[in-house]
């Protein structure tokens, strides 16, 4: 990451970086890097787990808080073991939204800003399953270019229409062929990963660049991360090649949307 520049980085899968305040913080101290936040999978719909939830939401906020973080990445999962979600009447995501409320009134209190993240195999996937959140929850929003598009949301109108609800943003490209056999399970996430899902920016089937066009437009003023899974199918790749030379292309990819930005709007 250092080699090409970013200077932050969001927590990752876990072990990716030490799970303790003082070993994380060494950590990115010695690289000169600076932690974002982290996703957070949690289980909200179901009010009988709620204090349960919020003794583990508050534990990792206050790493989150002890490491310099500012986001709070919040995925509603079926359970901990991420089997697959039933989808959520009117008056599930009511309950849910109950307690994305109790998870933004603790994060408020460690200085965090809790966004929702639409994500495959959560309670937020669907189209219909956003539409629900976005009527009955006052949260805000981590809009993933790659999992709305899976899940049927177009990420530019998502933009334009929700811009003001939007806290936080993970830029991914993706493989429409193979995003619709995730959603019909035919292809489970880590499959369609191993098939090349998602695709440095700029080289998929997503319009990422009007995602940052409106937003940029609508005076967004969070993060953009470059949060695109990868599998790494043919072992360790060399020093300087796999998937520094995405992150690379990515990266190439947002200069060039940059520059069609007026320059008092340039990120």
């Amino acid at each position: 990451m250092r080699s090409l520049g970013l200077s932050a980085t969001e927590l990752g899968a876990p072990g990716f970086l030490p799970s303790g305040a003082g070993a994380l913080v060494g950590e990115l101290d010695r690289y000169g890097m600076s932690l974002v936040g982290g996703f957070v999978p949690l289980v909200l719909h179901d009010a009988g787990q709620r204090a349960e939830t919020l003794r583990m939401a508050r534990a990792t906020a206050e790493l989150f808080q002890a490491a310099g973080a500012a986001m709070f990445v919040t995925a509603v999962v079926q359970d901990y073991d991420w089997s697959r979600p039933e989808a959520l009447d009117a008056e599930g995501m009511k309950v849910l939204a109950e307690g994305l409320a109790a998870v933004d009134d603790l994060c408020a209190e460690y200085g965090l800003t809790q966004v929702l993240h639409p994500h495959v195999d959560t309670l937020v996937e669907t189209a219909a399953d956003v539409e629900l959140a976005l009527e009955h929850t006052a949260v805000r929003w981590c809009l993933d270019t790659g999992h709305l598009r899976i899940g049927g949301v177009d990420p530019v109108q998502f933009a334009r229409e929700h811009g003001h609800r939007v806290g936080h943003v993970h830029l991914k490209d993706v493989k429409t062929s193979l995003a619709g056999r995730v959603l019909t399970r035919e292809l489970s996430l880590l499959g369609a990963v191993q098939h090349g899902l998602f695709q440095p920016l700029g080289s998929g089937d997503v319009a990422v660049d009007d995602v940052v066009l409106a937003l940029e437009g609508l005076g967004y003023q969070g993060w953009y991360v470059l949060e695109q899974d990868t599998a790494l199918t043919q072992g360790v790749p060399a020093e300087g090649s796999g998937p520094v030379q995405d992150v690379r292309a990515c990266l190439e990819y947002l200069q060039q949307v940059t520059s069609r930005l007026p320059a008092a709007q340039v990120p």
